[in-house]
């Protein structure tokens, strides 16, 4: 009889294989992307209703600065699914579009915010609001999560993003900081 230790050894490893990742050279880096050319890589869907043709108008039309229009709001269709719609524009700043907001929906914002550091120069903030209202049902909110993204990628140029459930949180001399 033989004697020895006696001892238990694990299944051989397999390898994981991995397929190496090559970069697309023909794929710009996103900053250097028109609006078109980011919805074409990151379609939002024409169910969303981002990909109008108003909200793309609107979303021009504030950041021109040969327009006057200085905001704009995204509502839903309907107090039911999830196409959105541009439900207006307007030319009195921030605090206008703060009115303009409903305390049972969530509704995402897009402003400029012009301000000046000295008597000479003028400075350009676009503000993106994410508003819930503070009497929306419970499903439109849990929606925002996946909404807000789509929305960020649509109205993509933004200088400060505000998730706001209170008028007073919408501030124009707290975005100017």
């Amino acid at each position: 009889m033989m004697q020895g230790t006696w001892r238990q050894t694990a299944p051989p490893r397999r390898p994981t294989l991995r397929a190496p990742v090559a970069a697309n050279p023909l794929r710009k880096p996103q900053a250097f992307l028109g609006r078109e050319q980011q919805q074409q890589q990151h379609p939002t869907g024409s169910m969303s209703g981002l990909d109008a043709p108003e909200i793309a108008a609107a979303y021009d039309a504030v950041r021109s600065d040969k327009d006057s229009t200085n905001w704009l709001l995204i509502s839903y269709a309907g107090p039911t699914g999830n196409k959105l719609q541009l439900s207006g524009t307007g030319r009195g700043g921030l605090a206008e579009l703060a009115a303009a907001l409903d305390d049972g929906e969530v509704q995402y914002g897009y402003a400029r915010v012009e301000y000046a550091n000295d008597k000479e120069s003028t400075r350009v903030k676009f503000v993106l609001v994410v508003w819930i209202g503070e009497s929306t049902k419970v499903m439109r909110k849990a929606r925002v999560s996946v909404e807000s993204g789509d929305v960020k990628r649509v109205l993509a140029h933004h200088s400060i993003a505000i998730a706001a459930s209170d008028r007073s949180e919408l501030d124009e001399d707290d975005v100017k900081k």
